[in-house]
């Protein structure tokens, strides 16, 4: 996805309006604070953009903050309202004793593909010999595409450190590995899926992840607890405005792509298109919000088996879909 990192607010309110549902006179200011500024996202961004939070009485803005579990500390220390990340960082916090929730899904696939390098892909899917001794270029320990590269060896019966060697590196000097032969395969996603087909370094994917893995809550939009408690209706209003968000989204892919260029000026067209285009064909983006239990099932079964969540933890303990319910009706 694309990246722009700069610490910012987007698209806050630029009017006070009267806000039926909350019933103020002033708009509360919410603040989400992300990993990256990615297009994978983008609903939460339109949303803004297209006045769905005015209308709940909310001023959106978003903080970029960079590195491992800086989003999720932003809402812990309530410089935040909200961060986007998987579900799993707050299973990571309730082993310390803090209780966070998911209130409503973005990115409900497992947003990376699989290449091999140019006329090396596998012809069929026996992945366990295809994939046996070769080195994976894949993200770095803890983050997700490297947690699901583990769980995708597991699967196939090889182990990480014995069957495979595995090149754990930030995003942008995985291309670099393979165009150095330092790699054979690579775990990206969009746009570097696209700059390496254009650069010749790889074939199409040979996995698709969101296809194979199905519903996983990739990314969605967590608070703390005592937010729904002291807040639940800025919490209602916060989670109609996203899911009317992905559902703008959705409806019209045209009005999303005009919004994309405007919000990455700088990005080249055919970055943003392949990105789009990717996004859509294989539905990445949540619907209405909703995150299903399949969804946490899987993202826990691969946190789980890449080791990064020691213990088992529960839907019911992370995840609080009252809200979403609530909405759906009305979308």
């Amino acid at each position: 996805m694309l990246d722009l990192p700069t610490r910012r607010g987007l698209l806050g309110a630029a009017s006070v309006l009267a806000a039926p549902r909350l019933a103020r006179a002033q708009a509360r200011e919410i603040i989400v604070a992300e990993p990256g500024h990615l297009v994978g996202y983008l609903p939460l961004y339109l949303a803004s953009h297209k006045g769905y939070f005015a209308e709940e009485g909310l001023s959106l803005k978003v903080l970029t903050v960079e590195g491992g579990a800086s989003h999720t500390n932003a809402v812990l220390t309530r410089q935040a309202f909200a961060f986007i990340g998987g579900p799993e960082h707050n299973a990571f916090a309730k082993a310390r004793g803090a209780e966070l929730r998911a209130v409503c899904n973005v990115v409900d696939r497992g947003n990376v593909y699989f290449v091999a390098r140019k006329g090396l892909a596998p012809q069929g899917r026996d992945f366990t010999s295809f994939v046996r001794g070769r080195t994976i270029a894949t993200g770095l320990y803890g983050g997700t595409p490297n947690s699901i590269t583990r769980y995708l060896l597991g699967e196939w019966k090889l182990d990480a450190r014995r069957d495979a060697t595995l090149s754990e590196l930030a995003t942008a000097p995985i291309m670099a590995a393979v165009r150095a032969r330092a790699a054979e395969i690579a775990v990206v996603s969009e746009p570097m899926v696209t700059q390496g087909l254009r650069a010749g370094l790889w074939d199409e994917p040979w996995l698709n992840v969101p296809k194979e893995l199905g519903p996983y809550a990739y990314s969605t939009l967590n608070i703390r607890q005592d937010s729904i408690q002291s807040e639940p209706r800025v919490v209602e209003g916060f989670v109609r405005a996203v899911a009317r968000g992905l559902k703008a989204a959705y409806a019209d892919p045209a009005e999303a792509a005009t919004f994309a260029r405007r919000e990455w000026p700088t990005a080249p067209l055919e970055d943003l298109k392949a990105t789009l285009d990717r996004t859509f064909a294989d539905e990445l983006w949540s619907h209405d919000g909703s995150i299903s239990e399949a969804s946490w099932t899987t993202g826990h079964r691969v946190v789980r088996a890449a080791d990064i969540l020691k213990s088992d933890v529960a839907y019911d303990g992370i995840i609080d879909m009252q809200f979403q319910r609530q909405v759906a009706a009305s979308l």
